[in-house]
């Protein structure tokens, strides 16, 4: 293995460690050496968000950024919002407002909406549609994901102390 090195990450809450060569993309050190199916691939150019992770709590396209950079890091996928095999509240939303269809791009979108709601609980309709620009979905048309995401807003405000 040439040039390899150990990279370890928090993977969902769980260390985990695996060999990785130089240039190897994050989202394939995620789905090829540690099985996470979470990391949906699709154009491998940054330009349709279904690869989207959270890496230390911010918004990552995994497809252009190498595995050695995550090196000790926290890597979330959509894998880590279900509690106890709960729901999360923006999951219930997407599912209640139809904000998904063939799912390829659904972990990509719920991410981003959760990166969004974390940053600004209650988005407009315009701010929902800009924040989320860098996801494409070829399924919904994007109304129902809209919807689903100011649901998801009420539901959080509701959940809220």
């Amino acid at each position: 293995m040439g040039d390899a090195r150990t990279v370890r990450v928090v993977l969902d809450g769980r260390e985990r460690s695996a060999p990785a060569e130089p240039r190897l993309l994050l989202s394939d050190f995620l789905r090829h050496e540690l099985g996470s199916t979470a990391v949906h691939v699709a154009c491998e150019q940054g330009g349709c968000g279904a690869c989207m992770v959270l890496l230390d709590g911010r918004l990552t396209l995994s497809c252009l950024a190498l595995a050695v950079q995550a090196d000790g890091a926290s890597v979330d996928t959509v894998d880590r919002m279900a509690a106890n095999g709960d729901l999360h509240p923006i999951q219930r939303a997407f599912k209640a407002k139809h904000g998904l269809q063939c799912g390829f791009c659904t972990p990509g979108m719920l991410l981003a909406a959760q990166a969004l709601l974390d940053s600004n609980p209650q988005p407009s309709d315009q701010e929902i549609r800009a924040h989320l620009s860098g996801n494409v979905c070829r399924c919904t048309g994007y109304t129902g994901i809209v919807a689903a995401v100011r649901e998801a807003a009420r539901l959080l405000a509701e959940d809220r102390p």
